[in-house]
């Protein structure tokens, strides 16, 4: 399906959107939350000026500093920030280039391949240690849902996409499932740790890492741990050199802590306003706005746009129990969206009526001027009430009531193309 085809590319390439059922922290606050329960990173420390990362690299005591720009997104070593600066990871030996490489990137914008061409960004860095790697691997816990387990997979190449792993070299990954009832047995570590070749005392650290990293994700309600890349030094440690978590929004009322760490400034503005209104919403680049209750109503409201030959500007679904606040946000971020040129506003009266609907979009466009027009399809419960409530209004934005589906899309396209 087109319309699903297109969310799916828009939420790859932002990091938090509609529902964020997994919330995503920068690799600074991860080492902090792995350095809690005991897992080991090299050691690193944050700053947020140039002056101050210079302050926190001579408290390092190390001749040579990792500087890693925090900024919500893969690939920020190839980057480029907007300034014209190269690269968001730099290796750098004296605190004086330490203080210029921070200058660069604080404040700017970082565009990765994954941010698009607007970037995201940079209102911090990282400054870590550096370590003598004599390996790289690849280790991550993450929730099997087809099989009920969490899944422990991990490589012997790491530092590289895991999915090209997968397609070049299959044999280099290894797959450990673990009952979720029962937890991260020492056979399950034990297991992972030899088929990644550990032997001896690293062995023996690995176990305790993977156990420990298996506790942090139980513990902290993630969803998903990725270490890219675990390492191996030439001194004989084992560090978790990089790391991305991610953890379920349901679990917010009890891990608060963690949820504090949430960086809006990586979230697309409109997204943060839609979550305060509790809207599941995905901007697209598409002209005609959507305002749907279910999200199963919503991707066949923009499959029938597409169909139709027009293109949504949005995924948004107020939801089974929207109030008239919740629909005038929803209008007003639908407002802010330049590319609008007709809204369609496709409701199936269940839990929440279509009087209900009917009535808050009345007292919102009495409060928000929308200068597009507006198709609406009632259907359900009292869906005659919310007719009568919409055909009652007086102000100047175009209502058009629309009751056949097919003919609702098709009007609202032929609207967006005027």
């Amino acid at each position: 399906m087109n319309a699903l085809r297109r969310i799916t590319a828009t939420s790859l390439k932002s990091t938090l959107q509609s529902s964020r059922r997994c919330l995503n922290i920068h690799e600074a606050d991860s080492y902090e939350v792995l350095n809690a329960n005991g897992v080991k990173t090299p050691r690193a420390k944050v700053a947020y000026s140039a002056t101050e990362a210079k302050t926190v690299a001579a408290e390092l005591g190390t001749s040579k500093y990792v500087v890693k720009a925090q900024v919500l997104a893969g690939g920020r070593g190839k980057g480029h920030f907007d300034n014209g600066f190269q690269g968001g990871v730099h290796i750098v030996d004296s605190l004086s280039v330490v203080a210029e490489v921070a200058s660069k990137m604080i404040g700017a914008r970082l565009i990765t391949k994954q941010t698009g061409s607007d970037g995201r960004p940079c209102n911090k860095i990282m400054v870590a240690e550096p370590v003598d790697i004599s390996h790289e691997y690849y280790l991550a816990l993450l929730l099997d849902r087809k099989a009920g387990t969490v899944a422990m997979i991990g490589s012997t190449e790491g530092g590289m996409n895991i999915e090209e792993t997968a397609a070049t070299n299959p044999d280099a990954i290894k797959k450990v499932a673990i009952n979720i009832l029962e937890g991260m047995s020492e056979a399950d570590a034990d297991a992972m740790a030899t088929g990644l070749g550990f032997t001896g005392n690293l062995h023996e650290q690995a176990k305790d890492q993977f156990l420990k990293l298996y506790n942090t994700m139980i513990k902290c309600d993630a969803t998903q741990i990725e270490i890219n890349p675990m390492v191996t030094t030439t001194d004989g440690r084992l560090l978790c050199a990089d790391a991305k978590l991610n953890f379920d929004d349901n679990a917010e009322f009890r891990q608060s802590e963690i949820f504090k760490r949430r960086d809006v400034t990586q979230e697309n503005p409109l997204d943060v306003e839609a979550q305060k209104y509790d809207l599941n919403y995905i901007g697209l680049d598409g002209s005609v706005a959507c305002l749907v209750n279910g999200a199963g109503l919503a991707m066949a409201t923009m499959d029938l746009l597409n169909h139709q030959g027009g293109s949504p500007a949005n995924f948004l679904d107020v939801g089974g129990s929207a109030n008239t606040k919740a629909i005038t946000a929803a209008f007003e971020i639908i407002n802010t969206d330049a590319k609008v040129k007709s809204v369609f506003v496709n409701i199936f009266g269940g839990i929440m009526s279509c009087k209900t609907i009917a009535s808050g979009m009345v007292e919102a466009l009495n409060n928000v001027e929308v200068k597009v027009p507006i198709v609406v399809r009632l259907m359900g419960n009292q869906m005659q009430e919310g007719s009568d409530i919409l055909n009652s209004y007086k102000g100047s934005t175009s209502i058009n009531p629309v009751l056949d589906f097919d003919k609702a899309a098709q009007l609202a396209v032929s609207l967006s193309k005027k």
